[in-house]
Formats: C-alpha cells, sequence, structure tokens
C-alpha cells in the first residue's frame, strides 16, 4: 500500500534525479547531443569525493566528524568541493580531447556513439581500479526523525533536498541574470547566428562541461551519502536521468528539475505495488509514454 513516506522518498531520489538531468539536458541543448558520460561524470565525482576523504583521513589520523544530527563533518564538504573541481576538469578534458573536434565537424550521431564508448570505457577504468565492492563516506548513521505523521527522515536527506534547492536557484540566478546565462541560452536557440553577435560557442561549450560536471558530482556525492558509492551507480542512474530530461522537456532546465521529481516519484511508488526488483522499469516506461504521448516533454515546445 503506497503511503506518505513512499511519496517522500520519491521527493528524496527525484532530488537527486534532477541534477544529474539538468547536465543531460543542458548538454543537448547547448551541444546537441546526448552525452551518455554524464552518468558515469556522477560515480567519478563521488569516487573523487571519497579520495579525497581518504586523503585527509591519512592527514590528520582521524574521522570526518558528524555534524549535529548529521553522519558527516566538514571534511565532506571539503572533498565535495575537491569532487566538484575535479569533475569538470575531467568533463573540459573529455571535451578537449575528444568531443570538440566531432563537433566542429557537424556529426551529431558520430558524438553520441564516442560518448557512449567513453562511458564504457570511464565505467570500466573505475572499476578496475577501484574493484566492484561499494564503498562508504562514513560508518556513521543518521537517525531518521518523525517529520509528519507516518512520515521519517533523517538530516542527510533534509540536506539533500536543501542543497538541490539552492543548487536550482543557483542555476536559474546564473541563466537568467548574467552574460554567461544569456549566452548559453542563445547558443542554444541558434548557435550559428550568436557568433554574428560576439559570442564565442567554444566558451559557451565549455561552461557548458564545468556546470554539468559540477552539478554531477554534487549528484554523486548525495548518493553516495544517502545509499552507497559503487562503480555502476552512475550507470544505473542514467536511465531515469533521460527519462527525466525527455519527460520535462528537452532542453529545459526546468523542465528537468520537475522531470526528475515525477520520475523519483513514479519509482518510489512503484515499489510497494510491484516490488523493488522492478523498479528501474518504471524509468523506461515513463520515457516510452512521454516519446508516444508527448514528444516534446511537459515543458518543452513542439517543433
Amino acid at each position: 500500500m503506497i503511503g506518505p513516506q513512499d511519496v517522500v522518498n520519491g521527493l528524496l531520489l527525484g532530488a537527486t534525479i534532477s541534477l544529474g538531468a539538468i547536465g543531460v539536458t543542458l548538454t543537448y541543448s547547448i551541444l546537441r547531443f546526448a552525452n551518455f558520460t554524464h552518468g558515469d561524470f556522477i560515480t567519478w565525482g563521488a569516487y573523487a569525493a571519497l579520495a579525497a576523504l581518504g586523503l585527509w583521513t591519512a592527514a590528520t589520523g582521524g574521522g570526518i566528524g558528524q555534524l549535529g544530527p548529521l553522519s558527516f563533518g566538514w571534511p565532506l564538504l571539503g572533498a565535495l568541493l575537491v569532487a566538484v573541481a575535479a569533475t569538470a576538469l575531467l568533463a573540459l578534458a573529455l571535451d578537449a580531447v575528444l568531443f570538440r573536434a566531432l563537433r566542429r565537424r557537424g556529426t551529431p550521431l558520430a558524438l553520441v556513439i564516442a560518448s557512449f564508448g567513453a562511458s564504457l570505457a570511464l565505467r570500466h577504468l573505475l572499476v578496475f581500479a577501484q574493484g566492484p565492492q561499494p564503498e562508504y563516506f562514513t560508518r556513521e548513521i543518521s537517525i531518521a526523525r518523525e517529520l509528519l505523521p507516518g512520515v521519517r527522515v533523517t538530516a542527510d536527506q533534509l540536506v539533500v533536498l536543501g542543497l538541490t534547492a539552492a543548487l536550482v536557484l543557483a542555476l536559474h540566478l546564473l541563466l537568467r541574470r548574467t552574460a554567461l546565462g544569456r549566452a548559453m541560452r542563445a547558443t542554444s536557440e541558434n548557435p550559428t547566428l550568436v557568433r554574428v553577435v560576439g559570442i564565442d560557442p567554444d566558451a559557451v561549450a565549455r561552461a557548458t562541461w564545468v556546470i554539468g560536471g559540477a552539478l554531477a558530482a554534487v549528484a554523486g556525492v548525495l548518493v553516495g551519502v544517502t545509499v552507497q558509492v559503487r562503480p555502476l551507480m552512475g550507470f544505473e542512474l542514467l536511465l531515469p536521468l533521460f527519462a527525466a530530461a525527455i519527460l520535462g522537456g528537452i532542453g529545459s532546465v526546468y523542465g528537468a528539475v520537475l522531470g526528475g521529481l515525477l520520475v523519483g516519484l513514479a519509482e518510489a511508488l512503484a515499489v510497494p505495488v510491484v516490488g523493488a526488483e522492478y523498479r528501474a522499469a518504471v524509468s523506461f516506461l515513463v520515457l516510452v509514454a512521454v516519446l508516444l504521448l508527448r514528444p516534446q516533454g511537459l515543458l518543452g515546445e513542439p517543433e
């Protein structure tokens, strides 16, 4: 039976999916291809934070502590910043060595195939380096407390929701109130015409990779905090990410947020109905339904 706890679980899952879906939709709308490496950016971001924490504990000889009712302390926040920078650099490097030349040749299909191959390489390189076993940022436990009748959440989960909301607001202000945001929106509308008004599409592309990689790193750390860190975590999130981006309207940042929340809710509400083992199929069903009934998505414009 579906209860209010399932709704809350869906919102928590949807918040993480939303952050990843924003990167997917930005890449598609500005760079004009479906980026399969985005799921691996999520995984690499989580492992970058894990490596930073390992260096911290080795240097100080202590753990990462706890902040009040949270399961982690300040060192994890520092590791998050390291992960954001490392994943953004990884995205820029991948663009420099692989995607930029293909983008200039105007071959979208080649970009998609290249991203699929790069995704496989990144995934298996991580499995080779880290092994298949799951890891954890901390062994401490954040105790769930009753927020409403029948609804229990942990302090970690509240941080996930709060940080997601703050990042979405920051991205909104970036896109609407800054010169970079206006350049990104203009490039999304007409990548050829922007050169006439003095906008450098390559600079916009680099900014897109940095923002997408940074958001992916945050999503990876949030998954690691609330669940665990595994080499295949990003790959398993890839289908929900694309489902969320298409459901909201590919190219729409706000649609990606809405789509992520809806996909998260759909997966969580499906658990008491069909069982947790079939939850992943819900994203696929959502994707197929949107493509058949409303291909432009909820907030997308029909072509």
